[in-house]
């Protein structure tokens, strides 16, 4: 079961995590939000992350605690 999050508008977001190299050769973890549930789907929420709210567009978002 992938983790999920409804906004103040009803809807419902899924969590999603992936690792991506960035121009340096780094790799880096990132994680977003979609509608729908993909393969890379998260089954929990990240340690030492909350999920928040942006007030103006309602998307949510993860901030660090």
């Amino acid at each position: 079961m992938a983790y999920s999050v409804t906004n103040s508008k009803g809807q419902a977001y899924i969590l999603h995590g992936k690792m991506v190299t960035l121009r340096g050769g780094r790799k880096q973890q990132i994680y977003y939000f979609s509608r729908t549930e993909k393969a890379d789907a998260l089954n929990a929420l990240p340690a030492g992350y909350s999920v928040m709210e942006n007030k103006r567009t309602g998307l949510p978002m993860l901030k660090k605690k």
